[in-house]
C-alpha cells in the first residue's frame, strides 16, 4: 500500500460548487506561482462549459500536500452527464460529497452518492455555501445522514467527517458530524475570523480519512482506461488508473478491448511513447508510474474507455469493462436535404456525419450510435436532452451541417411488456405556483410523491414523471413560475408504457415560398401567432417561421410585398410596427418541435422545418408519427 498518494473525486448536484472548490484547493496547495494569473472555474476549459456555467466533461488535476500527492477528479453535476461520473468513480478511493447548505441533497446528489457507496468508496461530506442567508446546515446534515441510511451505507461509510465550507472564499472548518454543538455555533461570525481561515481542515481530512491505494507494485501491470484526449504533438492520449505493477516509458504494451463476435477480445500492440501524471492545470511528463497512480499516456491509436492495458506477451487478463447506465432518449441525425443544404456548413455528407458520430462514441461511454436502414440517417442515443444538445452544438461549431429529429424515449421490452423510463422530478418553486405546476405535471403523466417547505414562500415538490412527459417541459415550467422555479431530474427506473401524453398544443406557421421575408408580410401575419424570423431573412417552402395561435398548422406567404400603384389612397399609409422575433436556441427548438418536424442545424443558423417540405405532399399534422417514420 502506498502512503504517498490519495485519489479522490468531487461529486455533487449541479451548481453546488465543485469546480469552485477545486479552484480554491489548487490555489492554496501552492500549485501556482505568486505572480501567476488565474481565473475562476479553471477546470471548465471547454467553450460550452464556460458559456453554460456547468461541467460537462470530468477532468483530472493534482496537488501536493507535504509528501503526499492528491489526484483530484472534478465531475459533472448535471444528471445528463452521469456517465462521466460513473466512469471516473472507478479511478478513485474516496469522494468529497458537496451539498449546498440551503438546498440540501438533490437528485444528482442521490445518484452519484449511490454509485460511490456501491463501489465501496470512503466519503467526506462538505456542506458548502454556509454563508448564504438561507443556509440551514443542521437540517441539511440530517438530510445527508438520512440519504446515507436510505442508500444502505455501511458503518465505515456512515462515519464520515463533516466539513463546513465557503469554497468561493476559500475557507473551511472541521465540524462535529452529529455532536452536541449545532453547526451554526461552530461557524465563524466576524470578517476577521473568516480571514484567518483556510482549507487546511479539508486537506487534513483528505489525508486522514481517504484511504491510500491498495494496488501492489508486485502485481501484473493492468491499466483500466477511463477517458480519451488528444494532443497535437503526441497524438491520442488515454487516461486511466494503474491497478498493478510499474509502467515505464518506451515499454511494449497490448490493448485488450471488447469481445468480438467470436467471443475473443480485440487487441492492439503498441509502445508507450509519452507518460504523464497530473499536476495543477497541466500534465507532468515522467519516465515511470507506479500502481495506484492516475496516469495519461500515448502510443495506442485505437484505445477507448473500458480497455485494459497490459504488458505485451504477459498473458495478464483484462479488468472488467466500465459499465454505465442505459440511455433513455434517442434522436435521428440525418443529412440536410433542404434548399439551403451545403451553403453554410463545411461537413455535409453522410460519411462525414457518420465518422464524427462514431468518433464521439470512442471517448464518450454514455452515447450510442446505431445505423439505420437509410444510409444517410443515424440513430443517436443519450442520457438526456442536454447531453444530446451539447453534442449537436459541438458538431455545428466544428462546421457540420445536418438535420435532427425531436427527442424520443427509448422503449425496451421486459418480460413481454413495453417499458419506458420514468424520472424523479424535484422542483423548488414559489408557493403560488404549486397548483399550476402540479396540474401541468399531471397532464404529462406525472404524480406528486412528496412536498416540503424549506424556506418561507418557497416549496420543494417531488414528482414521478415518465421521461416522455419531460420533453418540452422546461419552457412551460419557466412560464408558469415566471422564471423563478428550479428543477432537476434523475432516472428512477422503468415502468409499463403509459400511453399517449399531451404534446405541444400550438400549431406551426409554415412558409409556402422560397425567398426573403418582408416587413409588410410579417406585420399582417403577427396577429396569427409569434414569429421566429424577422424581415429580410431567407426562407423556403416547408420552413417553420412561427408558432400559430391555434392548434392547427397554417401555411403562409411570408415573402409577400405590398402592391404599388400610381393611385394615391385616401388617408395615410398605416405605420408598420414589428414585434421582435422569438429566436429559438437549440434546446428550445428540441423541446418545441413535433414528430413531423426537424431542426436544420448549421454553423450559422438553427431553423425548424417540416419533414416533408412540399405543401402539396405534406399530410395534415399528425400526433402518432414515430421517430423512425
Amino acid at each position: 500500500m502506498r502512503t504517498d498518494l490519495r485519489n479522490i473525486a468531487i461529486i455533487a448536484h449541479v451548481d453546488h460548487g465543485k469546480t469552485t472548490l477545486v479552484d480554491a484547493m489548487l490555489k492554496q496547495a501552492g500549485t501556482f506561482a505568486a505572480h501567476q494569473a488565474t481565473s475562476d472555474r479553471m477546470m471548465d476549459k471547454l467553450d460550452q462549459e464556460r458559456e453554460r456555467g456547468i461541467t460537462i466533461m470530468a477532468k483530472n488535476t493534482g496537488i501536493v500536500l507535504g509528501d503526499v500527492r492528491v489526484n483530484i477528479v472534478d465531475t459533472p453535476g448535471h444528471a445528463d452527464f452521469g456517465g462521466e461520473v460513473e466512469r471516473t468513480l472507478h479511478m478513485v478511493d474516496g469522494v468529497l460529497l458537496l451539498v449546498d447548505a440551503a438546498e440540501g441533497p438533490l437528485p444528482q446528489t442521490r445518484f452519484v452518492l449511490k454509485k460511490a457507496l456501491g463501489l465501496g468508496l470512503k466519503p467526506i461530506v462538505v456542506i458548502n455555501k454556509v454563508d448564504r442567508g438561507d443556509a440551514r446546515p443542521a437540517e441539511v446534515l440530517q438530510k445527508v445522514y438520512d440519504l446515507f441510511i436510505d442508500l444502505d451505507a455501511d458503518e465505515s461509510q456512515l462515519e464520515f467527517p463533516v466539513i463546513y465550507a465557503v469554497a468561493r472564499d476559500g475557507w473551511a472548518i472541521r465540524g462535529e458530524s452529529m455532536g452536541a454543538v449545532p453547526p451554526e455555533a461552530q461557524l465563524p461570525t466576524s470578517t476577521q475570523q473568516k480571514g484567518k481561515l483556510t482549507l487546511k481542515p479539508l486537506f487534513d481530512a483528505i489525508l486522514e480519512h481517504i484511504p491510500a491505494p491498495k494496488d501492489e507494485e508486485t502485481a501484473p501491470v493492468q491499466l483500466l482506461v477511463n477517458a480519451i484526449d488528444y494532443d497535437d504533438y503526441v497524438g491520442r492520449l488515454a487516461t486511466g488508473r494503474l491497478h498493478g505493477g510499474k509502467l515505464t516509458k518506451k515499454t511494449d504494451v497490448t490493448r485488450v478491448g471488447e469481445l468480438g463476435k467470436d467471443g475473443s477480445p480485440s487487441t492492439e500492440k503498441g509502445r508507450i511513447t509519452a507518460l504523464y501524471l497530473f499536476q495543477g492545470m497541466s500534465r507532468l511528463e515522467v519516465e515511470t508510474v507506479k500502481a495506484g497512480d492516475l496516469v495519461c499516456f500515448a502510443g495506442l491509436e485505437n484505445v477507448v474507455p473500458g480497455d485494459t492495458i497490459v504488458l505485451t506477451d504477459s498473458g495478464t487478463a483484462a479488468l472488467p469493462r466500465i459499465s454505465v447506465g442505459e440511455p433513455t432518449l434517442a434522436m435521428i441525425f440525418s443529412v440536410n436535404d433542404g434548399p439551403f443544404a451545403g451553403k453554410e456548413g463545411k461537413y455535409i455528407t453522410s460519411r462525414q456525419i457518420r465518422d464524427r458520430l462514431f468518433r464521439e462514441i470512442r471517448g464518450n461511454v454514455s452515447i450510442r450510435v446505431l445505423e439505420t436502414d437509410t444510409p444517410d440517417k443515424f440513430k443517436v442515443l443519450g442520457r438526456g436532452e442536454l447531453q444530446l444538445a451539447v453534442l449537436i452544438e459541438g458538431m455545428r461549431r466544428e462546421g457540420y451541417e445536418m438535420c435532427v429529429s425531436r427527442p424520443e424515449v427509448v422503449v425496451k421490452e421486459i418480460d413481454g411488456k413495453n417499458m419506458e423510463p420514468v424520472e424523479g422530478l424535484v422542483v423548488n418553486i414559489p408557493e403560488t405556483a404549486v397548483g399550476p405546476v402540479t396540474e401541468f405535471v399531471g397532464k404529462r403523466g406525472g404524480q406528486m410523491m412528496g412536498m416540503e417547505s424549506p424556506t418561507s414562500g418557497w416549496t420543494s415538490v417531488e414528482y414521478e414523471v415518465p421521461t416522455r412527459g419531460l420533453i418540452g417541459f422546461l419552457g412551460m415550467f419557466r412560464t408558469i413560475t415566471r422564471g423563478e422555479g428550479q428543477m432537476s431530474t434523475f432516472l428512477k427506473g422503468w415502468i409499463p408504457y403509459q400511453g399517449e401524453i399531451e404534446a405541444r398544443q400550438a400549431g406551426a406557421m409554415i412558409s409556402t415560398d422560397l425567398g426573403r421575408t418582408t416587413p409588410y408580410a410579417i406585420f399582417n401575419l403577427q396577429p396569427r401567432g409569434s414569429m421566429f424570423v424577422g424581415p429580410g431573412e431567407d426562407v423556403y417552402e416547408g420552413m417553420v417561421v412561427g408558432e400559430h395561435a391555434r392548434d392547427n398548422d397554417l401555411d403562409i406567404n411570408i415573402i409577400r410585398e405590398k402592391k404599388l400603384t400610381n393611385i394615391r389612397a385616401a388617408g395615410r399609409d398605416e405605420n408598420i410596427i414589428l414585434t421582435p422575433p422569438r429566436r429559438m436556441r437549440l434546446e428550445e427548438a428540441m423541446e418545441w418541435i413535433d414528430m413531423d418536424e426537424l431542426i436544420e442545424v448549421t454553423p450559422t443558423a438553427i431553423r425548424i422545418r417540416k419533414r416533408v417540405l412540399k405543401q402539396s405532399m405534406r399530410p395534415r399534422r399528425r400526433k402518432a408519427e414515430t421517430l423512425d417514420d
